[in-house]
Parts: structure tokens; sequence; C-alpha cells
């Protein structure tokens, strides 16, 4: 038969930690807001940048005079992944989802004879990774955005992927994140960033658009020169905040359900010691009666 006081200490341990977790749920849902609206705030630029660089790439792609950033090398050898994750767990299965992703690019590049190296932002997936993967593993980075995501964390992180572009460590950059779509779902997305690939900019233009005509002031191969690194830092810095939107929501329905399980289990626990402790009264009053009839 279960102990009273036993029961008495795990029915206090487990509201103490439904407090946690519901206050948890709350933190979450405060800043789920603020990073669900910085992402949708940032979609439509992003998106608008990747469509009119896609209408000038489509100008100068066959003439082979394009800058580095959407030509490539010319080589398909070396991929860099860039794995966006979070510093801190409670969240549902948001980390473990994109290892699992990351994982599966790494296994599918090497079977096809690539070379493979990572990029991680967040502590999550670098721990992770580096239990099979640490000699891949080129730069990791801790904190980003902690108090509030800016551009320029998206730049340091853009600006590490460049130098290493420029020096030739790689062919293909490629970045594996969430994208949020609500607080109960969210999307594992590998996106091509370099070379830019026109596919990957989002929605298709306007009918009226693509049948203009334009003329540029300097020439498309310089205008590309110059956007090309700033939209790289601008599809990086969406894709952080699409996945800061997406760890709060996976936390906050994470702590929901955590807040659940506890009360279910305080339920179980608070009939099992009501139970328990009628059985121990019974008993005591069937030892009295029988103590009684005995003399």
């Amino acid at each position: 038969m279960p102990n009273l006081k036993d029961l008495k200490n795990r029915i206090a341990s487990v509201q103490s930690t439904r407090k946690i977790t519901s206050a948890m749920k709350m933190v979450a849902a405060s800043k789920l807001r603020r990073a669900q609206e910085q992402a949708q705030a940032s979609g439509p630029y992003a998106e608008r940048m990747g469509r009119m660089l896609a209408s000038l790439a489509a100008n100068v792609q066959g003439s082979g005079n394009g800058p580095k950033l959407m030509t490539g090398t010319g080589a398909d050898k070396v991929h860099l992944l860039v794995i966006v994750s979070s510093d801190r767990g409670l969240c549902g299965a948001f980390n473990g989802s994109i290892v699992r992703e990351a994982k599966r690019q790494i296994i599918r590049l090497q079977s096809e004879g690539k070379t493979v190296k990572l990029l991680t932002v967040g502590r999550k997936a670098r721990d992770q990774l580096r239990r099979e993967y640490a000699s891949l593993i080129v730069q990791s980075y801790e904190d980003v955005g902690r108090r509030r995501l800016s551009f320029a964390d998206a730049d340091m992180v853009t600006q590490k992927v460049l130098a290493m572009f420029d020096g030739v460590e790689f062919d293909v950059c490629s970045i594996i994140f969430n994208k949020f779509k609500s607080a109960i779902s969210q999307i594992v997305t590998v996106q091509q960033l370099i070379p830019f690939a026109v596919s990957d900019t989002g929605a298709a233009a306007p009918v009226d658009e693509v049948k203009a005509v334009y003329e540029f002031e300097p020439d498309e191969e310089q205008i590309l020169a110059e956007l090309l690194p700033r939209n790289l830092s601008v599809q990086v810095y969406r894709a952080l905040l699409e996945s800061a939107a997406s760890e709060q929501g996976a936390r906050m329905t994470a702590m929901d359900n955590a807040t659940r399980n506890a009360g279910d289990m305080i339920n179980k626990l608070t009939i099992t010691y009501n139970r328990t402790r009628q059985a121990y009264i019974t008993k005591e009053l069937i030892e009295i009666i029988s103590g009684a009839e005995a003399l």
C-alpha cells in the first residue's frame, strides 16, 4: 500500500511543476506575438526583393557575365548547410525536426560523393550534430537575438558565409530552418542561398510585370553585384525570424500539453491518495472493533 506522505509529496511536486509550465506557456505566448509580427513584417520585403532579383537574373543568366553569387563557382562538390535551431529546449519537436532534416541532407549529399560543411545557429543543433558530425562543423553561433533579434544578427552570419564563399571553401550553400505556419505547426524548410536560385524566390510576378520592359542604370550586372549580398542577409534574417516565431509557438504548445498532463496526473494521484487514506482508516477501525470484541 502506498505511503500517504510520499503521495502528498508527489502531489505537491507535480503542482509546482504545473505552475512552472503554466508560467512558461504564458511567457512563450507573449514572445510568440512579437516574433510573429516581426516575421510577418519581413515577408513582403524579402519576397519582393527576391522577385526583383529573379527578374534581373533572368536578363543576365545567358550572358555569362553575372556576379559570382548568382553563377556560383562552376562546381557542385562542397556544400555548406546553415542550420538554424534554438539555444534552449522545452519546445517539443522543434529542434528534433531540424536535426533530423539536417542529418537527411548530410547522408544524401555524402552518398552522392559531396563534401559537407556545417554552420550552426543555436546551441541545440550544435550539441546534437557534433555527436556524429563534429568534424563537419566549421562555425557555431549561440545566443543570436537573445534579447531581440535584429538585422545585425543575420548580417553577422551572412558575413561569415560570404567570407567562406570568397575563400572558395564551398560551392553551394543552403539554410535549414522551421517556417512558422501556426502555433501548433512548423514546416521544416530547406532554401538554397548560394548560388542565387531563381526558382526559390517566392510567388510568381504579376503578368503585367513580366511583360514590362525596363532600362537599368547602371546595368543589370552591377545592380546584382550590389544587391545579391544584401539579399543574402535579408533571406537569412527572414529565416531567423521564422525560426524564432516557430520556436515560441512550439514552446507554447509543449508547455500547454505539459500543464494539461500535470493536471491529469494530480487528479490521478489525488484519487489514489484518498483511496489509500480511506483504506488506512478502514484498517484502523477494523483493528479497534476486533480488539473491543476480543475483550
